[in-house]
């Protein structure tokens, strides 16, 4: 998985991970295309217990793929039905107010 913590001053953090067989590549579903890019998702190769930490600090988190799905779910951040598919790949977004 590689994840990437985007800061700015007054805002807060945006947590962003995937799946490490993700990273750059492009999603399509029908007309549809999302490039899984470093520039967004990092080069910072980490495992579960990485993401379950930066995880509990997000206010701001996006996940693209099964397995980082999979950690927010069983971390009680979000349940399945609350992710949508871009293709075969779930995709989550979570947002704490």
């Amino acid at each position: 998985m590689f994840l990437k913590i985007h800061r700015s001053p007054g805002c807060p953090d945006v947590i962003a991970v995937c799946d490490a067989e993700l990273l750059n590549t492009t999603i399509t579903h029908g007309d549809l295309a999302v490039q899984v890019h470093d520039s967004f998702y990092g080069t910072q190769r980490v495992n579960a217990a990485e993401v379950e930490e930066a995880l509990n600090k997000g206010d701001s988190i996006n996940l693209m793929g099964e397995r980082v799905v999979a950690i927010a779910i069983k971390m009680g951040l979000a349940g399945k039905n609350d992710c949508i598919m871009i293709g075969q790949v779930p995709h989550l977004q979570i947002y704490n107010l």
